[in-house]
């Protein structure tokens, strides 16, 4: 099953090794057809501390790390991150 993969911006990075990702999303209300925009946070897990307020990245989604944190930034302003390829092989063995 493929993993869900979300873009959005930091809005927090003050937790050791988690940021928390603003997610912005447009739906179409089903009555008036107008666009809506719906955000919604997320916890995701930055294990080097690499991104900072403001910073678009995008996250993917993983298996529980803690209660709220199941999602890891992959890509941080277009670069990828580093610490995503290390914790992805490390996580399987």
């Amino acid at each position: 099953m493929p993993r869900r993969v979300l873009t959005g911006r930091v809005t927090s990075d003050k937790m050791d090794k988690t940021v928390t990702v603003l997610v912005d999303r447009r739906i179409i209300h089903p009555l008036y057809k107008k666009f809506i925009r719906r955000s919604k946070k997320y916890a995701a897990h930055d294990g080097l501390n690499e991104c900072k307020v403001g910073d678009m990245v995008r996250i993917e989604e993983c298996k529980p790390i803690s209660r709220r944190k199941t999602w890891t930034v992959v890509v941080r302003n277009g670069q990828p991150v580093a610490a995503a390829a290390g914790a992805a092989s490390g996580a399987q063995a």
